[in-house]
C-alpha cells in the first residue's frame, strides 16, 4: 500500500487536513473543481484557517499535488470523496455534490480501485446511490472490478488541539478484504487509533447518530433557556448547581449551525421516514434549536425597547462573531444570521465583525459587508461567536459607554452583560 497514489476529491474543512495527513506516508493528489481555491492552496494560502502555509508548501514540495484537473487523477488507486452533504431549501438531503464527484471518479475508474466516501450521509446511502453511479460510469463491476469504503468524517473545524491524526477513525468496506484494506491505510497515518464498524451501514449511521446525539442535548438546554427566560431565572445558575451531581452532562445553550450538527439530523430523520417512521425526539429538537438565533435577537429588541422606551429605530447594534462556531472560519448554516436579520427587520443599524471569516464569501452568501474594526460606540453589543481574538476587546468600556451588552455564549462576566443565553 506505500506504492499507492491517494486522490482526495473536495479539498475543503475536511479534504485538505485529510490529504496533508496523507501525504506524510503516500503521494497524494488533491483535486477540487474551485480553481480558485486550488490557486490559493498552491501559493500556501487557506482561508480556512485549518492548516498552515509552511504545511501546505512542506507537503506540496514532496508529496501533495493541487489540481482541477480530473484526468490528472487517473493514476491514483484510491480515491477518497469529501466533498460538502448539505440540505435543500425544505431540509432534505442534497446529494448533488456527492453524485458530482461520484460520477466524475467513475469516469477513470480502473479495476482494482477503491473509493472511500468520508461524507455525512445517512444509513444505505454509499450503497444504494453511490455504488450505482460508479457502475454506471466505469462500466465496472462492484465488489469485483472495483471496492468501496466509507469513513465518516471527524474533523473539528477551529479545533488546533486535536488534529486529524489525534481522532480515532471509523473505518468500513464493502468487503472483508476490503474493510480490512481501507482499516489499515487509515491506520497509517491516525495515531489515536482506529475502529473497523462490521458494514458500510453501520459507519453511516454511527456518524449520523454522533451529531444528532449533541443536537438533541443542545436542544433541551435550549427548551430550558426559553423556560427559565420566562421565569427570570439565569439558566447558566441553574445549570451551575445542577452540575455539582456527579452524572449531570455538561450542555450548554446557545446557537447551533455549522455543516454537521444542524444538517446530520435532518439526514436521519429523511431516511427514518423513508422506513415509515416519523422521529418525534430528533425532529423535536430541531425545531428548538432553530429559532434560537430568532429569540437572542428579540431578547437584544427588548432590552434596548426598555432603555430607549422603545424608540429603537436606528440604533446601533454591533454583532461579534458571523461563523457558525468559535474559532473557526465557516460561515455554512450559521445562525448568526438569524440574529442579524431579526435585528435589522426591527429598524437597527447592524454592524458585524468577524475577523475569522473570509469577508468575502460572507457577501457573496448573505449579503452582508462586515466591518473591519469595530467603531468605539453602540447602542447594544452581541457576543454570538466566542472567538479567542474578541477576549482582547473592552467590554468594560463599551458598557461605560452606553452599550448593553448580551452574551449569546455565556463567557462574560455576569456583571458586564444585561442578558445572557
Amino acid at each position: 500500500m506505500e506504492k499507492q497514489t491517494i486522490g482526495v476529491v473536495g479539498l475543503g474543512y475536511v479534504g485538505l487536513p485529510l490529504a496533508l495527513a496523507f501525504a506524510t506516508k503516500y503521494s497524494v493528489k488533491g483535486y477540487d473543481t474551485n480553481a480558485t481555491r486550488i490557486s490559493e492552496l498552491r501559493q500556501g494560502i487557506d482561508i480556512t484557517h485549518e492548516v498552515t502555509t509552511e504545511q501546505i508548501r512542506s507537503a506540496s514540495s514532496r508529496t501533495l499535488q493541487f489540481t482541477t484537473e480530473l484526468l490528472a487523477l487517473r493514476d491514483c488507486t484510491i480515491y477518497i470523496i469529501t466533498v460538502p452533504t448539505p440540505l435543500d431549501k425544505e431540509n432534505q438531503p442534497d446529494l448533488s455534490y456527492l453524485v458530482r464527484a461520484t460520477s466524475s471518479i467513475g469516469s477513470i475508474l480502473k479495476k482494482g480501485d477503491l473509493v472511500i466516501y468520508e461524507s455525512t450521509v445517512y444509513p444505505g446511502c454509499t450503497e444504494e446511490v453511490c455504488v450505482p453511479v460508479l457502475e454506471m460510469f466505469s462500466k465496472l463491476a462492484y465488489n469485483k472490478d472495483f471496492f468501496v469504503g466509507y469513513s465518516p468524517e471527524r474533523i473539528n473545524p477551529g479545533d488546533k488541539t486535536r488534529p486529524i491524526t489525534s481522532i480515532q477513525k471509523i473505518t468500513s468496506g464493502s468487503s472483508l478484504r476490503c474493510a480490512q484494506r481501507v482499516d489499515q491505510l487509515y491506520a497509517s497515518i491516525i495515531t489515536a487509533g482506529t475502529y473497523k464498524a462490521p458494514s458500510i451501514k453501520v459507519a453511516e449511521a454511527a456518524k449520523a447518530i454522533e451529531n444528532a446525539q449533541r443536537d438533541v442535548n443542545i436542544s433541551f438546554m435550549n427548551e430550558l433557556a426559553l423556560i427559565f427566560d420566562r421565569l427570570r431565572i439565569d439558566t447558566q445558575e441553574v445549570l451551575k448547581a445542577a452540575s455539582t451531581k456527579w452524572n449531570f452532562l455538561p450542555f450548554k445553550p446557545g446557537l447551533v449551525g455549522g455543516h454537521c450538527i444542524g444538517v446530520d439530523p435532518h439526514y436521519l430523520a429523511f431516511r427514518a421516514m423513508q422506513t415509515g417512521y416519523t422521529p418525534q425526539v430528533i425532529l423535536s429538537g430541531r425545531k428548538v434549536n432553530e429559532q434560537m438565533g430568532v429569540f437572542v435577537g428579540e431578547k437584544v429588541i427588548a432590552l434596548l425597547a426598555k432603555k430607549f422606551l422603545g424608540h429603537i429605530s436606528g440604533k446601533t447594534v454591533l454583532i461579534l462573531g458571523f461563523a457558525f462556531k468559535e474559532n473557526c472560519a465557516d460561515t455554512r448554516n450559521t445562525k448568526v444570521i438569524d440574529i442579524y436579520t431579526t435585528l435589522k427587520s426591527a429598524g437597527l443599524e447592524v454592524a458585524v465583525y468577524d475577523p475569522q471569516v473570509h469577508a468575502g464569501t460572507v457577501q457573496k452568501t448573505y449579503g452582508i459587508s462586515l466591518v473591519p474594526t469595530p467603531a468605539p460606540n453602540y447602542d447594544a453589543i452581541v457576543l454570538a461567536v466566542a472567538h479567542e481574538a474578541f477576549h482582547q476587546l473592552d467590554f468594560t468600556g463599551y458598557k461605560e459607554r452606553g452599550a448593553i451588552i448580551y452574551d449569546a455564549k455565556s463567557v462574560l462576566p455576569a456583571e458586564l452583560v444585561a442578558g445572557r443565553l
